[in-house]
């Protein structure tokens, strides 16, 4: 399927790994200017020159989202690189695994200001513009967690429904304008990251030090899902794309379960 997506130009938060990087590099496959965003430039510019190699077009915006400051000049930035955004993709947050009495009333509003503030704050500077051009769509990267809220990441939790309601509130702000807003929620992802996550837990549990013995593990015992299996970026990313397009402009403040039936819903 032709995306429709050459000549768009993307902002994806928290790019420098991870679901982030892929998702910029599957927009850049795409056709898409992507600005890479992260807080530590060699890292930042790793991806985008990856995706220049790739033969994409790619540029940096570094900053922290967690203030007003940093994420006006991350605006600027990006503005600056490709001479304007047509796409937010909402990816940036800290992701504590904390139960409820490890964690203090000033952590959760700490990581709330991380997860929910950085993205009120990109959309205030980006949207505006996409409304002068009477064009745009906002994603959001949220979680299962957000309808499946978990003790051990209790705060995290309740970050990730904030970001599914502030989709949906965004996409009734927007009415009228060309502009969507929508959410995903990813279930378990396999990424590197994770990978360092989960050969901890093994050793703690007793588990076999294997990852495609962990993943199996994880898929039908720990956090199970009828796919059998855990997500990859690619699937992250793959649906981002599909939103992003043109293709999507019908799809409009939803919550986009990716999570391989993982949260055991009807919508």
């Amino acid at each position: 399927m032709e995306l429709q997506l050459k000549g768009k130009r993307a902002l994806v938060t928290g790019s420098t790994s991870g679901i982030g990087a892929v998702i910029a590099q599957t927009l850049a496959a795409e056709g898409v200017s992507v600005v890479i965003h992260g807080r530590q430039k060699p890292k930042a510019i790793q991806v985008v020159n990856e995706i220049n190699r790739a033969g994409g077009k790619a540029a940096t915006a570094i900053g922290d989202l967690s203030t007003d400051k940093g994420a006006a000049d991350i605006a600027r930035q990006a503005f600056k690189a490709f001479d304007g955004i047509d796409i937010l993709v909402n990816n940036a947050g800290g992701f504590p695994n904390e139960s409820w009495f490890e964690t203090s009333a000033d952590v959760w509003v700490d990581l709330y200001n991380q997860n929910v503030g950085s993205m009120v704050r990109m959309i205030q500077h980006i949207v505006p513009k996409m409304k002068e051009r009477g064009w745009g769509r906002v994603i959001a990267i949220s979680s299962l967690v957000s309808a499946m809220p978990l003790a051990q990441q209790a705060s995290y939790s309740a970050t990730k429904s904030a970001n599914v309601n502030l989709a949906v509130s965004l996409a009734k702000e927007l009415a009228g304008t060309g502009i969507t807003s929508n959410a995903i929620s990813p279930g378990p992802i396999l990424t590197e990251g994770f990978k360092d996550f989960a050969l901890a837990r093994a050793k703690q549990e007793g588990w076999v030090e294997d990852i495609a013995e962990i993943e199996r593990k994880w898929a039908t015992e720990v956090v199970p899902n009828p796919t059998g299996r855990m997500g990859r970026p690619e699937d992250i990313a793959d649906a981002v794309a599909f939103l992003a397009s043109p293709k999507a402009s019908f799809i409009n403040g939803t919550n986009l379960r990716v999570d391989g039936g993982t949260v055991p819903t009807i919508n």
